[in-house]
């Protein structure tokens, strides 16, 4: 209906102030609807026109199950298919043979497969490094560094070793005539090299006996089949919190950051660090996220974002707290930095330990 304003028993148009503000009124109206479907087509997920996976999306963890690489892997599934991050359900495949070559090998061959991931470690270098398996790094593509992680120097809790010095003096001297038996994950890589790293900083020789991951390596030691482990912390948490394990100190530049207390009246911020007794050693290892090589920045991207997304939410930050991670979240440019500059820090502690 038009609008027409009644002067005594006739009607007459408008104004043309009248007209003018109804103008005005009705492009007011017009800016406010295109105005929320701007708004609207900046709120759809970039999903929404971006690619994504088009079937179940593998994730290829190289070690066992138990370990700190799967339990992280297993922690990103939940978290996307809580919050339903992505379309497609993702499974966790460990491929553990080989000290993890498996698994890197695997990924390799999967060139051009966007449906498949890998949670890997400093294994990127150090398996190809000590092998000579035809693998590295550069030929697959990377996602992103979600965090950083720490290693711990654990005793049984019945040892009499309940400090550095006691261990290293006990290490150096040998017990009974027989060296002390440092477990780990896989030979030659990181807990092999701490070990390595231990025997150059302090004269003590070690017999290392290298299991399939953490897990294994914690069990072992409960069971005093081995004397002591360096497992990373989230690997041998349940002992230590069951008064099993003994946490005597971290290979790291600063204690970890975790305040509550965890075992007993002990936080991780309780640990100290090695250095802080007398054992200068330290070393940290990222936890990244890979593809095959071949994909499309679109791809890579695709999945930076969800991981991004994963480290935002109260369960991400939960599971960094349990297991005492650091956070870190890199990705682009400034990963592939990362990583070259990591790679030669390990081709040094390699030629160093004598791998």
């Amino acid at each position: 209906m038009s609008e027409h304003r009644k002067i005594g028993g006739g009607t007459i148009a408008p104004s043309v102030s009248a007209r003018g503000a109804a103008a005005r009124g009705a492009l007011a109206r017009g800016a406010a609807v295109l105005g929320t479907a701007v708004l609207s087509v900046l709120a759809v997920p970039s999903s929404a026109w971006a690619w994504e996976p088009t079937r179940p999306v593998e994730m290829v963890v190289p070690f066992s199950a138990g370990g700190a690489s799967d339990q992280m892997a297993r922690s990103i599934q939940g978290i996307i298919a809580k919050y339903e991050l992505m379309k497609q359900p993702v499974i966790v495949v460990n491929k553990a043979g080989a000290s993890g070559a498996e698994g890197l090998m695997d990924v390799k061959a999967s060139k051009g497969d966007p449906n498949k991931l890998l949670v890997s470690s400093s294994a990127l270098y150090t398996v190809p490094l000590v092998s000579k398996l035809p693998f590295n790094w550069r030929e697959l593509t990377p996602v992103a560094m979600v965090a950083m992680d720490e290693f711990v120097l654990w005793t049984n809790a019945k040892s009499p070793y309940d400090s550095v010095q006691s261990f290293v003096q006990a290490a150096k001297a040998g017990q009974g005539g027989k060296r002390l038996r440092m477990g780990g994950t896989s030979s030659k890589r990181e807990d092999h090299m701490i070990t390595a790293m231990i025997e150059k900083q302090t004269g003590a020789k070690f017999i290392y006996v290298p299991y399939k991951g953490g897990g294994e390596a914690a069990t072992q030691l409960s069971g005093n089949h081995i004397d002591a482990n360096v497992n990373n912390p989230s690997e041998s948490v349940a002992q230590w919190r069951a008064g099993e394990h003994r946490a005597l100190c971290v290979f790291a530049q600063a204690r970890m950051d975790y305040r509550d207390k965890v075992a007993g009246e002990q936080s991780w911020h309780d640990v100290p660090t090695c250095a802080e007794q007398g054992l200068d050693v330290s070393y940290q290892m990222l936890r990244v996220i890979m593809m095959p090589g071949g994909a499309t920045p679109e791809q890579a991207q695709y999945y930076a974002n969800v991981m991004k997304q994963v480290t935002e939410k109260p369960e991400w930050i939960d599971y960094m707290k349990r297991s005492a991670l650091k956070a870190e979240f890199l990705q682009g440019k400034e990963l592939e930095a990362f990583l070259e500059k990591d790679e030669k820090l390990h081709e040094q502690i390699v030629k160093d330990a004598g791998f």
